[in-house]
């Protein structure tokens, strides 16, 4: 008699195996998947949408019509916790769905800001779809007069983001953009100095302002109060300040992380109870912490489709080896990019390019995936 499985997300860790949950049911097991979305949006060119490079459909698959189209169950909601006892997610809606074998990929969140009642023209960047809507708003003022754009946080989010509201106010051509980069610490502090100060040349040759060491205490009355007590008046606030896993975890007992991400081993399965798994954003890899970059989910991928179904046959599991160095490239905004790999760092169009060469290559694949399933 076939198990159930039960991917909870439908991020980059997932996309091999929605890809192949035919093959799961052709052996006899049932698949659920939950998702917050009938879509998943694709991170890497979030900032690209908002700035209009990239249209939502560009950026996104249609994960419930996959899933259906392989005679899989898509349920439209966000878990809430984890019963491993019982082999049971429960939903914030309160459905609570079995499973065999179950394995996260429900990325991560951007944590609020103190206490953060005023929600007014306050964005995160995360969920991606969250961006799309920011955008509109934007274009709406911005047909009207100029606007004051604050963006709270000092890593890559916040540099493309703030690139990307340049690119989206000079293409409306009809009021500008002052836009500020309100950063608690060192600007792209984290990264090799070539990066950060080609970023920091890029912004502020468009002349969007950077304050370095500049905690944000509060978005109160249109504007922003540093600790220092200074304010500044915005119209318009972006949430960039890192982001953290879902809190499930925690809340359901189960071993975690530093951050509260599902602590995993080497087989991308939790050590205290064998039938979780996880990838992306939302685990702590315990034999080695990896950034929250998605080229670790990428390569998470066929691990996580031999394991899951590995461990509902009871053969071998595999391990997962994070590999060597990776690429990063950031999208800029004005048709430019920041790229380092190995120590090297460029910038200028040809890392945009190469940024937007590899991103449409990874959508098409699985779009196209989406679109023989229908």
């Amino acid at each position: 008699m076939g198990k159930q499985l039960l991917l909870v997300g439908g991020g980059h860790a997932h996309m091999m195996t929605l890809a192949a949950l035919h093959t799961f049911i052709e052996k006899g097991h049932g698949v659920t998947v939950i998702g917050p979305s009938a879509y998943h949006y694709y991170s890497g060119m979030g900032p690209g949408m908002l700035g209009k490079t990239y249209t939502p459909e560009d950026i996104r698959f249609a994960t419930q019509r996959l899933v259906e189209a392989q005679g899989g169950k898509f349920i439209l909601g966000k878990a809430a916790r984890v019963d491993p006892g019982n082999h049971i997610v429960a939903l914030e809606s309160g459905q609570e769905v079995p499973y065999d074998v179950v394995s996260f990929n429900a990325g991560s969140q951007v944590p609020p800001l103190g206490a953060q009642r005023d929600t007014n023209n306050i964005y995160s960047v995360k969920p991606i779809e969250r961006l799309q809507v920011a955008q509109a708003q934007l274009e709406a003022l911005l047909s009207v007069r100029p606007i004051r754009v604050g963006i709270i946080g000092g890593g890559p989010s916040s540099a493309e983001v703030a690139g990307n509201v340049w690119r989206l106010a000079v293409d409306l051509g009809k009021n500008t953009a002052d836009i500020k980069i309100f950063s608690g610490h060192t600007f792209m502090g984290r990264f090799p100095n070539g990066i950060r100060k080609r970023a920091i040349r890029s912004l502020s040759s468009r002349g969007i302002k950077i304050f370095e060491h500049a905690r944000v205490q509060e978005i109160k009355g249109g504007g922003v109060i540093l600790e220092t007590g200074e304010k500044h008046e915005l119209d318009f606030h972006f949430l960039a300040l890192g982001v953290k896993p879902c809190a499930i975890f925690g809340a359901s007992g189960l071993p975690t992380g530093p951050e509260g991400g599902l602590r995993v081993n080497q087989f991308l399965q939790s050590p205290a109870y064998p039938d979780i798994f996880g990838g992306g954003d939302c685990i702590y890899f315990q034999d080695q912490p990896l950034d929250k970059v998605g080229v670790y989910a990428v390569r998470e991928n066929p691990v996580l489709l031999n394991n899951l179904m590995a461990q509902l046959d009871g053969t071998a599991l595999m391990p997962f080896d994070p590999g060597g160095d990776y690429l990063l490239i950031f999208n800029m905004g004005d048709g430019t990019g920041i790229l380092h790999k190995k120590g090297v760092t460029i910038g200028g169009k040809p890392a945009f390019m190469i940024k937007d060469y590899i991103d449409r290559r990874f959508m098409r694949k699985f779009q196209s995936l989406e679109k023989r399933n229908i």
